[in-house]
């Protein structure tokens, strides 16, 4: 009987661990043949299997291919590509069904799994309904095959197909040295783009900056970037290139919530009433402006993959998260792919003599970047579930709880939520001005230090 697999590494949309302690080659292996036998289960018959460019990608997908095979599933090998690539070998080889062996924009130490079984990203449920079926011992037996594929030329030339830039540009791409480095040079070229490339070698030690492009502190190399060179807009990619981020030529960063605007008043252009999903921590400024360009707004939870089982729902063209994922279902897939919307975004932009004035135009506020608090294992939830019963904020209009807290303002919100794949809670404010976000954050610090005195506070 194997060991029980360790429990935390199973996360709401995906599995994460720390390499050769908490996800080892054998657990690898182990979860392998649970998700060959739950593909079994759906009537599936193959898997496709990337990986981004970690140093442990290699075995760790040698064993997760092995496990699937223990199944009597096929799998078939795509490579080191990004997140997306992965996504879309799903779509192009007809299998319907893929994992990615990708740490995403963790530290070097650590790899994980993006699972989509039969169209569906693996979250919550299903991905605990794998540990409990390992555990248990509810596994298939046969004797799938192995395969390869080269799908990298294929998803190459269907964004081509797709995207069409109004005029040349020049652009800086910042790959943080994560995967997406082996294919964006390339995408963006033959876009009809010239390129300033930044840490475009793909190496897992990420020497040069962390690939998180929602943090500002990784968008600096950028930003200098575009001050020392005439290239008029500057793209940054995460280490497994599913999410985007955007800097201006003068240095601004555009968040994804921004983005949205620019993606939502295009897609509605051609999808005139189309719902556009964003999740709790978008900004309050995106509601009106999908109405007045005739969309419908929906707020939902964070989460890459609860956001896309919501976009399949509902059948909505467009939805994005203000940590960068972007989800086009309008032209594309409806998968989070950092390096489509980067292409999209330089169509729209390609229209207009001057991106930096488009981008600028669009409607901002005072705010904060996302905030954590770090707590143990656990705690997050407790204290939100807690403050979501008997926390009282003065002057709230609303209070909106479909994850964590999220309380409006007449000129302001404030957003405390668990976040679903480390022990921190995530804050974020916003206001229409510099005293209104100061009040804002005090209500929010009375109601931490009342719930728990001592509690370090990043605001």
């Amino acid at each position: 009987m194997n060991a029980l697999l360790p429990t935390e590494i199973f996360k709401a949309y995906d599995i994460r661990g720390i390499v050769g302690k908490t996800l080892t080659v054998d657990i690898v292996r182990q979860i392998g043949h649970g998700l060959g036998s739950l593909a079994v289960e759906r009537g599936q018959q193959a898997i496709a299997v990337g990986r981004d460019g970690r140093l442990s990608g290699p075995e760790l997908s040698a064993a997760l291919m092995e496990g699937i095979r223990l199944a009597g599933i096929d799998t078939i090998d795509v490579g080191c590509v990004p997140t997306p690539t992965v996504y879309f070998a799903a779509h192009e080889l007809g299998c319907q069904s893929c994992v990615a062996v990708t740490g995403s924009h963790n530290p070097p130490d650590y790899n994980g799994l993006k699972m989509v079984i039969g169209g569906e990203t693996l979250a919550g449920a299903a991905i605990q309904g794998i540990r409990q079926r390992v555990d248990g011992g509810a596994l298939h037996h046969g004797a799938g095959q192995g395969s390869s594929a080269d799908v990298r030329s294929a998803y190459l030339r269907r964004i081509t197909a797709d995207v069409t830039l109004a005029r040349p540009m020049k652009i800086v791409i910042d790959c943080g040295n994560g995967v997406a480095g082996g294919i964006a040079p390339e995408l963006f070229r033959s876009l009809g783009c010239e390129l300033v490339e930044l840490f475009c070698e793909v190496d897992g030690t990420f020497p040069n900056h962390h690939p998180d492009p929602s943090k500002p502190e990784n968008l600096q190399d950028l930003i200098r970037a575009l001050r020392t060179t005439d290239a008029e807009i500057g793209l940054a990619f995460d280490g497994d290139g599913d999410r985007l981020g955007v800097v201006t030529k003068d240095g601004e960063i555009i968040y994804p919530d921004r983005q949205l605007m620019l993606f939502a008043a295009d897609v509605l252009r051609r999808c005139p009433g189309g719902q556009i999903i964003y999740d709790v921590k978008c900004t309050r400024r995106l509601a009106p402006w999908i109405r007045e360009h005739g969309g419908e707004p929906l707020m939902w939870k964070t989460g890459h993959a609860l956001v896309k089982a919501k976009l399949k729902e509902t059948g909505a063209p467009l939805a994005g998260e203000m940590s960068g994922h972007v989800f086009f279902k309008e032209r594309w897939y409806g998968f989070d792919d950092g390096l489509y919307a980067g292409a999209r975004l330089l169509e729209i932009l390609s229209r207009a003599d001057d991106a930096n004035a488009i981008l600028k135009a669009l409607p901002d506020s005072s705010s904060t970047p996302e905030l954590n608090i770090g707590m143990q294992e656990g705690e997050p939830f407790a204290l939100i579930d807690e403050l979501q019963r008997h926390a009282h904020f003065e002057g709230a209009r609303e209070i909106i709880t479909i994850d964590g807290l999220r309380v409006e303002y007449a000129d302001g919100f404030g957003l405390a939520r668990p976040s679903n794949t480390t022990p921190v809670v995530v804050l974020r404010f916003e206001a229409d001005n510099a005293a209104a976000l100061e009040r804002i954050q005090a209500d929010f610090r009375r109601v931490f230090v009342t719930a728990r005195p001592g509690l370090a506070l990043p605001f």
